[in-house]
C-alpha cells in the first residue's frame, strides 16, 4: 500500500516538473501581421493543412475548401477535388491555382517547397504525395490513390502489407515496406536529395525513405512508445547533416534519427508535437507547434523555438482565435529564421509571424 502511494505520489511530481519545464520556456516577443496573404473575392481558405515558401519568397497554401467531385467512370467511380494549392507573391497577393480539381486533391495534409523550388504536396485521403514543377506541372508521384472512393481510404500498410498487398511489412503498425501510404502527413529532403515521407496517421506509423529518384528505400518505426516506435507521425524535417525530426505528438515528443533511420535521441517538454521547421545556415533553429487538439481547443497552442539538441530557446502563442493565437497548428515554414508562416486548421487561417 505504501508502495503504491509512494509511486503515485512519485509520478505526480515528475507529471508537475515536466509540465513546469514546458510553461517555464522564456515569452519571445512577436506580432501577427495583417492581411497577410490578399484571396480574390469570392475565394475562401478552408482548413489550413499546409503553408511553404520559395526561394524568391513565394507563398504556398494547400488548403481544405472546395467541392469534391465524384466522377463515375465505366468501372470504378472516382473522387477528386475538396483541396485547393494556392501561390502568392512575395508580398501576399494573389497569383494563381495550382493543380485546380486535380485526382490526387481530397484532403490537405501539407505543402513544402524542395530545394529546387518544386512544389510537394501531401495528401491525406488520395494517400499520395505529389511534385509539381515551378511551372504547375506534375514532376513525380509518391503512393497510389485507393481503387475505391472509402471515406477514410481503406489501410494500406498494417504490417505484413495487408489491404493493398505489396512486399510486406514488419510488426503491425510498421506499414508495408514499399511505395503505398496511409494518411500520410509532411515530407522532407536531405542534401542528398533523398526523399522522406511521414506516413503516420492511418495504420502506418513510419517513415518512409525514398532516393531521390522516387525510388523506395526503405521505412522505420512501428506502432508503440519505445524509443524508434510512433504514436503516430505528423510532422517530419531533415536538418543539414542528414538527421531526421518526425513529430511523435502521440507520444508527447520529437524524435531524432540518423540517416539510416536509427534512432538517436529524444526531444520532450514540447507537448503535443505536430508541426515542425528548421531553419538554414550556421546556426539553425528548430520550431515545434504544441498544437491544441480539435476537441480542447482552449489549452496549449505555443510554439516552441529551440536548439536541434533539444535546448529550449523560448515560446511564443496560445490557443485562442485573435491575432497571435493559434487554432491547431498544423504547418510551419520558417526559411527566414524570424518570419515564419503559420497554417491553422481550427481558425482556416495563415498567419505571418514576424518574431523580436
Amino acid at each position: 500500500m505504501k508502495r503504491s502511494i509512494f509511486i503515485a505520489i512519485s509520478a505526480a511530481l515528475v507529471a508537475g516538473l515536466a509540465g513546469l519545464a514546458q510553461s517555464s520556456a522564456p515569452e519571445i516577443k512577436f506580432d501577427s501581421v495583417p492581411n497577410a496573404l490578399q484571396l480574390p473575392a469570392g475565394t475562401y481558405l478552408g482548413e489550413v493543412g499546409g503553408v511553404a515558401t520559395d526561394s524568391k519568397g513565394n507563398i504556398f497554401v494547400y488548403t481544405r475548401t472546395g467541392h469534391p467531385t465524384i466522377t463515375i467512370g465505366t468501372a470504378r467511380p472516382f473522387a477528386h477535388g475538396g483541396s485547393r494549392l494556392f501561390e502568392f507573391d512575395r508580398s501576399g497577393k494573389y497569383v494563381r491555382e495550382i493543380g485546380k480539381d486535380s485526382y490526387g486533391f481530397m484532403v490537405a495534409s501539407n505543402v513544402r517547397v524542395d530545394p529546387n523550388d518544386n512544389i510537394w504536396v501531401v495528401d491525406e485521403m488520395t494517400t499520395m504525395v505529389i511534385e509539381f514543377t515551378p511551372q504547375g506541372r506534375i514532376g513525380m508521384l509518391l503512393g497510389r490513390k485507393a481503387e475505391n472512393v472509402n471515406v477514410p481510404s481503406n489501410p494500406v500498410g498494417g504490417g505484413g502489407g495487408r489491404g493493398r498487398g505489396g512486399r510486406g511489412g514488419g510488426a503491425p503498425g510498421a506499414g508495408p515496406q514499399q511505395d503505398l501510404f496511409d494518411r500520410p502527413t509532411d515530407v522532407a529532403w536531405d542534401a542528398a536529395g533523398n526523399i522522406f515521407v511521414a506516413d503516420g496517421r492511418g495504420n502506418n506509423t513510419r517513415v518512409a525513405k525514398f532516393d531521390k529518384n522516387g525510388k523506395f528505400v526503405k521505412s522505420f518505426g512501428k506502432k508503440g512508445t519505445e524509443n524508434g516506435d510512433f504514436a503516430d507521425v505528423r510532422g517530419i524535417a531533415v536538418d543539414a547533416q542528414g538527421n531526421v525530426y518526425a513529430a511523435d505528438g502521440g507520444n508527447k515528443r520529437v524524435q531524432v534519427f540518423d540517416n539510416d533511420g536509427n534512432f538517436k535521441s529524444a526531444i520532450t517538454g514540447v507537448g503535443n508535437a505536430t508541426a515542425l521547421c528548421i531553419t538554414k545556415g550556421s546556426n539553425p533553429v528548430l520550431y515545434v507547434s504544441n498544437s491544441n487538439p480539435p476537441d480542447d481547443i482552449d489549452h496549449d497552442g505555443e510554439i516552441y523555438k529551440m536548439r536541434l539538441d533539444g535546448t529550449m530557446i523560448g515560446q511564443f502563442g496560445r490557443a485562442g482565435k485573435l491575432p497571435k493565437e493559434f487554432g491547431t497548428v498544423n504547418a510551419i515554414d520558417c526559411r527566414d529564421a524570424n518570419t515564419l508562416y503559420v497554417g491553422e486548421l481550427g481558425n482556416l487561417r495563415v498567419q505571418k509571424i514576424v518574431l523580436h
